[in-house]
């Protein structure tokens, strides 16, 4: 930090933050240059998760920040509500095009917390137009995470996100598949498709007819990056498809590029009736996401909208398709077809998996988890305090000049998409001494 102007650190209130360690010990970045951040004294901080799983293209891309500025030049903001402009309808057709085919309308919002909300409220408001009012039950994951406002939070299956603050009725959870016999298991699982069977028993308890939408993630991301095991979404699938039940794919982490593929359900072969995004949109420079649905979901709200003048779905945001987040989202889509990020990640994955599993035998490593360019280690816990541990690695990490995410039991790895070999090689053996340290 700048001793020379100081920055007062007490008036923020820091989101997901231990406030009262990081205002004793700051760590702040001043600038970001690639795939690495550089702080006020100069030091360079190889990036391990790309921001929040979200800068996939290396930071600072000019290709973005000159779209953002000739936008912010030539319209700063336009109305959301019964009015558009060109980028918002241009963003929503390209957002057709990269998303898996049948998922056709795009409904524009500022985060993944958002989306989640938006399409839960999706999945409810188009049953009760389908005349199927009873049909309200959401069913998510433990583990799952769906960001933090009311809804997401309660389908939502992480528990420190919840305990302060409870959850909304009518939510289930499905068990994760986070299982011991997975151990240190490359890519996806052999078992656990059977944790897909545990929707049937919900079904029985409440019957079909009070059960709106499930809702999860491609692969678990902020619990610590579980895979779905084999053959886990597609009976998911099935069991939606029998018992008239929307599927929801969160897909805020793996959209665009993460799984080395377009989309989670790309990867997966999987296709969902709506799907979350947000993060890799706009590269993370501008705050944005988008829900994603069939064709059949939007226009049964505009065929039971009442008259044509009437708004069919009383939902949306001030900031929903925002100039600057479109132009951001226009040049962030650009590079990822142009570079191919999804292609770089399939190329890469390989070596980034034998990098992370080698990390195995390493002091204090329970379990090793991969797929694409996500990556967690489960560490053995301090008695009582399963979340040290982790603490400890990312600090020793951050002094070495590496940012790495940590939570709970484990910490977490996101590279951009961009990164090369060399970078991913230091990354690892930095965390490997970190674990020899702890």
């Amino acid at each position: 930090m700048n001793t020379a102007h100081p920055i007062d650190l007490d008036s923020y209130w820091m989101p997901f933050t231990s406030n009262r360690e990081f205002k004793r010990n700051p760590r702040l970045i001043a600038r970001a240059e690639g795939v690495h951040y550089v702080t006020p004294d100069g030091r360079r901080i190889l990036d391990g998760l790309s921001g929040l799983w979200c800068c996939g293209a290396g930071h600072n891309r000019s290709e973005i920040a000159d779209a953002i500025a000739a936008q912010a030049r030539e319209l700063d903001y336009a109305p959301a509500f019964q009015f558009g402009h060109p980028k918002v309808f241009e963003l929503a057709s390209r957002m057709r095009e990269l998303t898996p085919d049948g998922l056709d309308r795009v409904f524009f919002v500022n985060s993944g917390s958002e989306a989640a909300d938006t399409a839960l409220k999706i999945a409810r408001g188009y049953w009760r137009q389908k005349g199927l009012p009873g049909k309200t039950r959401l069913i998510g994951r433990a583990k799952g995470y769906h960001g933090v406002n009311f809804g997401g939070m309660s389908v939502g299956g992480i528990g420190g996100n919840r305990k302060l603050f409870g959850s909304t009725p009518e939510t289930d959870h499905l068990s994760h598949t986070l299982l011991p016999e997975n151990q240190f298991t490359r890519g996806q699982p052999d078992h656990g498709a059977h944790l897909a069977e545990e929707l049937e028993a919900l079904v029985a308890l409440h019957d079909a007819s009070n059960i709106a939408a499930v809702i999860v993630e491609p692969f678990a991301g902020s619990a610590g990056v579980i895979p779905p095991p084999k053959g886990y979404l597609q009976r998911l699938r099935q069991i939606c498809d029998q018992h008239d039940i929307l599927l929801i794919f969160d897909e805020v982490i793996t959209g665009f590029g993460r799984c080395g593929a377009r989309t989670g359900a790309d990867f997966f072969g999987v296709t969902p009736d709506i799907a979350n995004f947000a993060k890799q949109m706009t590269n993370g420079s501008v705050p944005m996401g988008a829900v994603v649905v069939r064709e059949e979901i939007y226009q049964t709200f505009i065929d039971t909208g009442g008259p044509e003048y009437m708004v069919e779905f009383p939902h949306g945001y001030t900031y929903s398709g925002h100039p600057l987040a479109c132009a951001a989202a226009l040049a962030a889509l650009d590079l990822f077809e142009r570079e191919g990020f999804d292609r770089q990640v399939a190329e890469k994955a390989g070596f980034f998996e034998d990098c992370i599993h080698g990390l195995a035998n390493h002091p204090h490593v329970t379990d090793v988890r991969n797929l694409g360019f996500a990556g967690a280690l489960t560490l053995e816990p301090y008695p009582g305090e399963p979340a040290r541990r982790p603490y400890e690695v990312a600090m020793y990490c951050w002094q070495r000049g590496l940012y790495l995410r940590y939570g709970g039991d484990t910490v977490q790895f996101g590279p951009a998409f961009v990164m090369d070999k060399s970078d991913i090689a230091e990354m690892f053996n930095i965390v490997g001494d970190a674990l020899r340290a702890a």
